[in-house]
C-alpha cells in the first residue's frame, strides 16, 4: 500500500513539533549527553522521538469507519480526500495523523459533506441494531448509540438472565476448589498433567481432502470431528477411527470455518448441529440428517466470513466479517440482532466467555476487543500485538484470555486487571490458533495448559498459568491452519495446509 510517503511523514513531524502538537523535550533520555554531537544528529534523534510520540497519539484516536465521513473531514481540513494508491484504511490513518497535528477542535463540528440522511443510512444499514458505533467517536470522543430492534433488547435481557447464574456458580465452585484442595494436591495434579502431555505423540493421520484444510473442531461428546476445506466441502469424521461419516455440500468457494453446536451429539441436541462459513460470505447451518444445508444466514455477502462461534447457550451465533464488523444472530428469532463495528480493519476471530456474558474479537488491525453482550459496550481493548490478530480464546476460569498473532507470538491477558500478563514468543511464524484446555475440574474452570498452533508447522503446549513450554507436536509437512482439544483433553487434533489432520494422544485411544 502507498499511504503517505516518508517525505510527507517527516513534513508532518516537523510541523507537529513546531506547532506544539508533539512535544519532545531536549532533556529526554535519548538526547541527554549528546551535546557534543553535531546538530544534525541531535535533530535526527528529535525527529525519531517525535515519530514515536506521533504513533502513540495516533493509536489513541478512533475515527469513523464510514469512508464518506472520513473524506468529508479531510475536505474540511483542506487535505486531498484521496492519495495515489490509498485505500479506506490508509485514509483513516492519515486522518488520525492530521487530527494530532491540527487538534480535534478543527473538525469538532459535523462536516458539511456528511448529511443527516447519510448518517441515518449508516445507522440503518451499517450498524443494523448495534448498540455501540465507532462513527463520529474519534472526533468528539463521545460514544454513539443507535436504537436497535426489539429483538436486541430481548436478547440482551435473556443474556443477562443466562450469564449471571452461571457466573455465580463458577465463582462458588472455584472458591470451593481452592478452599478444599490443598496446595500440594493442586501442584501434584498440575505435574501429572505436564508429564502426561510430554508423552503426546501421533496416534493417527488422515488425508482430509484434495485441498488444504482450513479448520477443525471436535464434537461436544468427543466422538466426531468436523473439518472444513478450501474445496468448499465440510466433512464429519468418526473418532478415533478417523473414518468419514458424511460430507456436507453447499459452499461454492473456500470453506473458512466449521463449528459444532454446543449441544450437538448430546441428548439435548436440536435440529442444528453445525455451522459453517466461506470466502463468499455464505453462512450455512447443518443437521446430521442431511448433507444439504438446514438453513442459511444471509447478509454477509460479498464479504468473507473468516470465523464463527456458538454462544455457550447455543441460542446465538457470532460471525466475523471482512467488512470491519462482527454480527450476532439469534436463531430463535431467526434474525441478525447485532451488527457491531469497532475494529478499523477486518475482524478475523471471535470467542465467547464461558458464562456467556462477553465476546472477544480479534482483528487484522492488530487489536483485540472485549464486548459486554448485555450492554453493547467495549469493556477492554487488547493492545500490544504488532501485526494482525488471528486467534482469540477465553480460559475456563473466566478471567484469562489468549490472543495469537502474525507477529509469531501469543499474549495472555487478565480481564480483571485489564493488563497483558505475559507474551509468549511461541513460534517462528504466524500463530493461527490459541486454545486453553477445557476445564478439568468441572465448574471450577481449572485448565492446566495452553495450545498454540502456527504456520511454522508445529503445535506447542504451554503450562497454564506460568506459561513454561511443555511439549511440541511436530509432524505436519506445512503450516498448521487450526487445532482443537477434545472436551475431556484425552487427545488433540491438528489440521494443516498439507491436507491432513492428525490425532495426538499420550496412548492409543
Amino acid at each position: 500500500r502507498a499511504a503517505m510517503s516518508s517525505g510527507q511523514q517527516m513534513s508532518i513531524l516537523r510541523d507537529s513539533i513546531k506547532s506544539g502538537a508533539i512535544d519532545v523535550p531536549l532533556g529526554s533520555a535519548l538526547l541527554e549527553g549528546n551535546a557534543s554531537q553535531p546538530p544534525e544528529q541531535s535533530e535526527s534523534r528529535r525527529e525519531m522521538l517525535a515519530l514515536v510520540e506521533l504513533r502513540r497519539k495516533t493509536r489513541q484516536i478512533q475515527v469513523s469507519t464510514d469512508d464518506r465521513e472520513v473524506r468529508a473531514y479531510l475536505r474540511q481540513l483542506g487535505e486531498p480526500i484521496c492519495l495515489f494508491g490509498e485505500d479506506a484504511a490508509d485514509r483513516r490513518e492519515r486522518l488520525k495523523t492530521l487530527i494530532v497535528l491540527h487538534g480535534e477542535s478543527a473538525i469538532r463540528k459535523r462536516p458539511a459533506g456528511a448529511s443527516d440522511s447519510a448518517g441515518d443510512s449508516e445507522a440503518a444499514s451499517s450498524t443494523a441494531g448495534a448498540s455501540t458505533s465507532a462513527s463520529g467517536a474519534a472526533i468528539n470522543k463521545e460514544v454513539w448509540y443507535h436504537e436497535g430492534p426489539e429483538a436486541l433488547k430481548t436478547g440482551r435481557l435473556w443474556l443477562a438472565e443466562y450469564s449471571l447464574p452461571r457466573a455465580r456458580a463458577r465463582l462458588d465452585a472455584a472458591r470451593a476448589y481452592y478452599a478444599n484442595t490443598p496446595d500440594s494436591v493442586r501442584k501434584a495434579r498440575h505435574l501429572e498433567w505436564q508429564n502426561n502431555l510430554r508423552s503426546f505423540a501421533i496416534q493417527a493421520s488422515q488425508i482430509g481432502d484434495s485441498r488444504p484444510l482450513s479448520y477443525c473442531q471436535v464434537s461436544p461428546d468427543g466422538s466426531q470431528l468436523a473439518v472444513s476445506s478450501w474445496s468448499g466441502l465440510c466433512q464429519v469424521w468418526r473418532l478415533p477411527e478417523c473414518e468419514l461419516a458424511f460430507t456436507l455440500r453447499g459452499h461454492k468457494t473456500n470453506a473458512c470455518c466449521v463449528a459444532w453446536h454446543p449441544k450437538a451429539t448430546t441428548p439435548e441436541a436440536g435440529p442444528v448441529a453445525l455451522a459453517s462459513s466461506s470466502l463468499d460470505g455464505a453462512v450455512k447451518l447443518w443437521s446430521l440428517d442431511s448433507e444439504s444445508p438446514y438453513a442459511e444466514l444471509d447478509g454477509h455477502e460479498p464479504y468473507r466470513v473468516s470465523r464463527l462461534a456458538w454462544h455457550p447457550s447455543g441460542r446465538f451465533l457470532g460471525t466475523c466479517v471482512f467488512d470491519y464488523s462482527w454480527r450476532l444472530w439469534d436463531l430463535e428469532a431467526g434474525d441478525e440482532i447485532l451488527h457491531q463495528e469497532g475494529h478499523s480493519k477486518e475482524v478475523y476471530d471471535i470467542a465467547f466467555h464461558p458464562d456467556g456474558s462477553l465476546a472477544l474479537t480479534g482483528g487484522l488491525d492488530s487489536f483485540g476487543r472485549v464486548w459486554d453482550l448485555r450492554t453493547g459496550r467495549c469493556v477492554m481493548l487488547l493492545e500490544g500485538h504488532q501485526r494482525s490478530v488471528l486467534s482469540v480464546a477465553f480460559a475456563p476460569n473466566g478471567h484469562h484470555m489468549a490472543t495469537g498473532s502474525e507477529d509469531n507470538g501469543a499474549k495472555l491477558w487478565d480481564l480483571r486487571k485489564q493488563v497483558c500478563l505475559y507474551t509468549v514468543p511461541a513460534h517462528t511464524s504466524n500463530v493461527s490458533k490459541v486454545l486453553f484446555q477445557p476445564g478439568s475440574s468441572g465448574a471450577a474452570g481449572i485448565s492446566h495448559f495452553l495450545l498454540t498452533a502456527s504456520y511454522d508447522g508445529s503445535a506447542r503446549l504451554w503450562s497454564h498459568p506460568n506459561w513454561t513450554p511443555i511439549h511440541q507436536l511436530s509432524g505436519h509437512e506445512s503450516r498448521l491452519m487450526c487445532a482443537d482439544i477434545a472436551p475431556d483433553s484425552r487427545f488433540i487434533v491438528t489440521c494443516g495446509f498439507d491436507r491432513t489432520f492428525k490425532l495426538w494422544a499420550a496412548q492409543p485411544i
